[in-house]
């Protein structure tokens, strides 16, 4: 009796098979070992809430499904077997409600993505698509975060959570390998996040209902996936995954859930530490309603800028333009709504994000000419008119300032990609002369902008092996404490290689290009050079001595050249006491002598220094190395109250804050000193009728009426008046913020 019974059980037992085990036969039979190793993946994988309730009819039609598509899309076939388990097999991506969704959006993504050629493209397709057929929207409005499809598309509305569900189902109905990723808090606090990565080869990631069509590894949340960081589990990154190896997604909506399995990739996103920086999140509104409008935000400098458009509608809540720059800047937004301009400030921002959400109730209409000019701005380039009156409306002094950064800005904007073109190749070319340059880095860029050092190598006269050579060791000699080092190449072997007329337009446009695209402080710029190179400062120091903090030469031949114009720049004298070929070190100590004279003279003027080291010949064994810190004591005055202009051989037409209308004019030995006390403007010399003085309100308050002498001879006094064509067309000559005049008057 007792067997009959045992035997009955177990008989009863080998006839009840549970709906696992008919899914995992019913998928061997369909697929083979294929199928059976994809059934047992799956349900060995599965959470305890989907064993529970599992159905073979609908385990079974998920996974015929995936292997249908396996076999109809070129992509899904090359996907590695571990992936395909992982990241297209898989029903669900979070605990949303399961769903037979394969077949509706397979039939639904067919004809989105039947021309494209790989995973990458299909799933551009869908993102760019894919929402619209379906109608759903990010939504802050949504029912819950984790929303099955049908819930999403019942509505119309889901955030980033519910968006993500839907691309990786749909990317995965047409064998994609997609997950979600996201955070539960960003570092800086802001919220949580979650978007989409595919395979195509690799992982790639794009945010949902956020097509990009520049390409995938897109997204607004990028600086803020830069800052993750993976030892803080709340500040890391996740993906999720089928297969369970100990780690759980954290659901910010079910926090003590572990039925998502995750890994962590952080490492995928997160940067290196960079420079302490500040981020403002820019938000639009003129009601409840965020409106999509366009805006240019600038700090007071210029250098840091940014136009773009708010964004509005099924736009994530968080997904804003930023405007990066270093903690502590200020400035101001200008929003273009319809004719209206507005204006917001901002700052000093602190380190880390912020927002501004700017509604109209709220925002004062910018000042009229700083409005015209921003409307101005919003022109094409070639659309913009010169002449156009209202770059003539008269600016106050704090417009004045304003309308200097956004024309700043406008600029580097503007030449931002030939410049980083010609840093990129190390090669200027202007006139048929062509410029290299070798480099190196040192120190930390502090706030206020990095410095740059220009060393010219010795040689001259000799083949061009030679003067490579010299040029190779120039890289090697000197080394500042913080700044960009450049050894520029002379782009002539000739022995004047260094003061040839071509070489002032090469050096203006490299010390440009820095400022532009380097960070560079313009008020920070070095010249040195040693033999040659020395020579070469001589002449250069005195000709470009308004683009320069300070200059050292080093063992060189001043020839004919004149100390006059160092007035304003701090000038080293370095040669060794034996160094007796063309009488350098003789003429150096003499030149050290009429310094001393020209500062004695001249109050505050001709700053220098001299060391003629005894017993050292030509090669002064790096001594003259004191010269860098020495150097970088000193920063450029674009504003000097007192200047000397002595013209070289090589004329220049702009020096400081004065003009002369006609290079083909100057001659060399003209000279022009120009001073201002108080509000009188003194100019004395070869003074050109049409001569510009350039003003500024850091040379001499514009708000009240300036007294002219010209020779001896008055001129009648009055306000200059301040207006965006003058800051236009002296940033245009010249990319140097520091030195742009907001006024001009031109002497009879």
């Amino acid at each position: 009796m007792k067997e009959a019974l045992l035997a009955l059980i177990a008989t009863a037992c080998v006839g009840v098979a549970s709906p696992i085990d008919d899914f995992i036969t019913s998928a061997a039979k369909a697929h083979g070992p294929a199928g059976e190793r994809a059934a047992r993946f799956l349900a060995g994988n599965m959470p305890v809430e989907d064993r529970e309730k599992a159905d073979a009819a609908h385990l079974t039609a998920n996974l015929d499904a995936a292997f249908a598509a396996r076999k109809e899309f070129p992509w899904a076939a090359a996907v590695p077997e571990e992936i395909f388990l992982n990241d297209v097999l898989p029903y669900a991506v979070f605990d949303e409600t399961r769903e037979p969704w394969r077949a509706d959006f397979l039939a639904k993504a067919r004809g989105i993505v039947k021309e494209s050629k790989s995973a990458s493209e299909a799933a551009q397709a869908l993102n760019r698509d894919f929402f619209e057929l379906i109608h759903v929207h990010y939504h802050q409005g949504r029912k819950a975060p984790n929303q099955s499809p049908s819930e999403s598309i019942a509505s119309g509305r889901a955030t980033c959570t519910g968006l993500s569900i839907l691309l990786v189902y749909a990317c995965r109905s047409v064998g994609i390998p997609a997950r979600a990723v996201g955070t539960p808090m960003w570092t800086n606090q802001r919220g949580n996040h979650t978007w989409v990565e595919i395979w195509d080869g690799a992982w790639h990631f794009t945010g949902a209902d956020e097509y990009d069509a520049k390409g995938l590894d897109r997204g607004w949340f990028v600086e803020d996936a830069a800052r993750a960081d993976a030892d803080h589990p709340a500040h890391a990154i996740y993906a999720t995954s089928w297969k369970r190896d100990g780690l759980s997604f954290p659901l910010v909506w079910s926090p003590a859930s572990k039925r998502v399995a995750a890994v962590n990739v952080t490492h995928r996103y997160a940067k290196a530490p960079q420079l302490a920086r500040a981020s403002l999140g820019i938000r639009f509104s003129e009601g409840r309603e965020r409106v999509a409008t366009v805006f240019r935000a600038v700090d007071e400098t210029g250098r840091h800028h940014l136009r773009a458009t708010t964004k509005a509608g099924t736009a994530d809540l968080n997904d804003m333009p930023r405007f990066q720059a270093a903690p502590g800047a200020k400035g101001f937004v200008y929003f273009l709504a319809g004719e209206q301009v507005f204006e917001a400030p901002f700052g000093p921002l602190a380190e880390g994000d912020a927002t501004l959400d700017a509604r109209v109730p709220d925002l004062r209409p910018a000042p009229p000419a700083l409005a015209s000019l921003v409307r101005w701005l919003e022109k094409d380039a070639a659309a913009r008119r010169d002449s156009a009156a209202s770059l003539m409306e008269e600016l106050d002094a704090a417009s004045a300032t304003k309308a200097t950064a956004l024309l700043v800005a406008d600029l580097f904007e503007r030449r931002s990609d030939s410049a980083k073109s010609e840093l990129d190749a190390r090669s200027i070319t202007l006139d048929g002369k062509t410029l290299r340059w070798l480099e190196k880095s040192f120190g930390t860029p502090p706030q206020d902008g990095r410095s740059l050092w220009i060393s010219m190598h010795g040689g001259g006269g000799a083949p061009a092996r030679v003067n490579d050579d010299q040029w190779r060791n120039q890289i090697r000699l000197y080394q500042p404490k913080e700044g960009i080092y450049l050894a520029p190449r002379a782009p002539t072997d000739t022995w004047n290689l260094w003061h040839e007329g071509h070489i002032d337009p090469l050096f203006q446009r490299l010390i440009e290009n820095h400022v532009i695209h380097r960070g560079v402080n313009p008020d920070k710029v070095y010249l040195m050079g040693y033999s040659a190179g020395g020579d070469g400062v001589w002449q250069l120091a005195p000709r470009m001595a308004d683009r320069f903090a300070s200059a050292a030469m080093m063992a060189g031949h001043p020839n004919e050249a004149s100390l006059d114009n160092l007035r304003n720049l701090p000038f080293a004298i370095f040669m060794g006491g034996n160094d007796a070929a063309y009488d350098r070190n003789r003429i150096a100590a003499e030149k050290a002598v009429e310094l001393d004279k020209l500062s004695a003279a001249d109050p505050g003027g001709y700053i220098h220094m001299a060391r003629i080291y005894p017993g050292l010949g030509h090669w002064m064994n790096l001594q003259d190395a004191e010269a860098l810190p020495w150097m970088a004591g000193f920063r450029r005055n674009p504003w000097p109250a007192k200047l000397v202009w002595k013209q070289d051989d090589i004329t220049h037409d702009r020096f400081y804050w004065l003009k002369i209308p006609d290079r083909g004019k100057a001659t060399a030995g003209q000279r022009i000193t120009a001073s201002i006390e108080g509000r009188r403007i003194r100019l004395q010399g070869d003074v050109p009728a049409g001569t510009e003085v350039r003003l500024s309100d850091k040379l001499v308050n514009l708000d009240q009426p300036l007294e002219w002498e010209v020779n001896g001879k008055p001129l009648p006094a009055g306000k200059v008046l301040r207006c965006a064509d003058v800051i236009r067309r002296t940033l245009e000559e010249r990319a140097d913020p520091e030195a742009a005049a907001t006024a001009v008057k031109v002497v009879p």
